[in-house]
């Protein structure tokens, strides 16, 4: 998951895909001999969150400031009236502890009329204020949408840690702060992002295989059963990947989903290539690594006894790109980083499908090629195709990252619901 300082892990090509009645035929295509699941069928939209028809939306607190991307915009995009579930990024974990990420952004800075939810102006002094307050009108607006605040994310899953060491006092003061009396209205439960468990991410955790169960359970009995505990894990399943060094399977008990991380599997941190789609639904012919796609993912969590209903399914609204390519099909050289608009590299698919429109597709996901860049991302006709392999094998629902990538009228989020 990317955060606040990341620079953000059998085939046959897909073409375009160009209405959804052909996705369930695509969805049993690229499944064909992978013993896929039968879905149950899908509840209709604005139905309870039953398996399949969870649509979890990340909100980020830094999105506030330099992306102007508010609360309201949830509402004005239309975005809020297709989610089931919100996860409220990040707060940190620091000295074995849950902690406030941005308390200016969570509940200090006020909101006049134009820009809240509501349209009621914040008042100077009123208690809560921010994302909080705001999140609290969304709610009001949407009865049935939830809210979980979700801690961790690549920057400040260094503290996980240390939280290994005593998980019945991290749950405890997670607990006390998402049902701290100020706010315990705004959430339904909490999102635990660890990149990553007894592994390596930014920094390299060595808590041991058993930790990851250890610390969920410990949520489990701390928030019991009233509350949401969901968690955002590797989608690395290639051999002896990361998928392998924590105990998902024992955790698993513990949860109510599960959200695999299926995209970032390559960029342009390998600055000369070969380019390849980072969120690639199937493997394809010269795939740089094997086991870095959608599907690999899924079957190895399936296969470790993981309920399909608790796997939700990722999508990524953005894209990753490289510069100095000469060639349009993926396996191409590059000289670095394509220029993005917060940082090199990569940028929010409401920016790409302008600047670098989609051009081909290979395993079930887009790429664009456009003077010497290379660009790959997910567009609403290669979402839909997503979501027949979702339904295919019976996952519980979808997850994005993040609101503030999609169009103003929430273009990606129609395509997931």
């Amino acid at each position: 998951m990317l955060g606040p300082l990341r620079p953000r892990a059998r085939s046959r090509s897909l073409t375009a895909l160009t209405a959804a009645a052909c996705t369930a035929a695509l969805g049993a295509t690229l499944l064909a001999g992978t013993g896929s699941a039968t879905a149950s069928p899908e509840p209709a939209a604005g139905a309870p969150s039953a398996a399949g028809s969870k649509v979890v939306g990340y909100f980020t607190d830094w999105g506030v400031y330099q992306r102007n991307y508010h609360v309201k915009n949830i509402e004005t995009s239309g975005s809020a009236a297709k989610l089931t579930h919100i996860n409220y990024a990040f707060g940190n974990v620091t000295g074995g502890k849950c902690a406030i990420g941005d308390a200016y952004a969570d509940y200090q800075k006020t909101y006049d009329a134009a820009s809240s939810v509501d349209g009621t102006a914040d008042k100077w002094d009123q208690p809560v204020a921010g994302s909080f307050n705001q999140l609290r009108e969304l709610k009001k607006k949407h009865p049935g949408l939830k809210v979980l605040w979700s801690f961790g994310g690549w920057t400040w899953s260094g503290g996980f840690g240390e939280a290994a060491k005593n998980p019945a006092a991290f749950a405890g003061s997670c607990y006390n702060l998402v049902e701290d009396p100020r706010w315990a209205d705004v959430f339904d439960g909490i999102d635990i992002d660890w990149e990553y468990p007894n592994a390596c991410g930014l920094s390299c955790d060595t808590s041991g295989r058993a930790a990851f169960k250890n610390v969920m359970a410990a949520l489990r009995a701390k928030f019991g059963s009233s509350n949401l505990v969901t968690a955002a894990i590797t989608a690395d399943a290639s051999a002896g990947g990361k998928i392998e060094k924590a105990d998902y399977a024992g955790a698993a008990q513990y949860v109510d989903w599960y959200n695999p991380m299926t995209y970032d599997f390559f960029g342009a941190w390998a600055a000369q290539g070969p380019t390849a789609p980072h969120s690639p639904l199937t493997s394809y012919s010269g795939i740089p690594t094997q086991g870095f796609h959608t599907d690999a993912a899924i079957q190895k969590l399936k296969g470790l006894g993981i309920p399909a209903s608790k796997l939700l399914l990722g999508i990524g609204f953005y894209g990753r790109g490289w510069t100095g390519v000469t060639q349009k099909a993926p396996g191409g050289t590059a000289t670095g980083p394509a220029s993005g608009t917060y940082e090199q590299g990569i940028d929010d698919y409401k920016v790409l499908k302008t600047k670098c429109p989609a051009n081909g597709t290979v395993a079930g996901t887009a790429y664009a090629y456009c003077g010497n860049n290379w660009w790959s991302y997910d567009t609403p006709s290669t979402i839909a195709g997503k979501m027949a392999y979702k339904n295919d094998q019976g996952l519980g629902g979808t997850f994005f990252w993040e609101l503030s990538g999609d169009t103003a009228g929430g273009e990606l989020i129609k395509s997931i619901r």
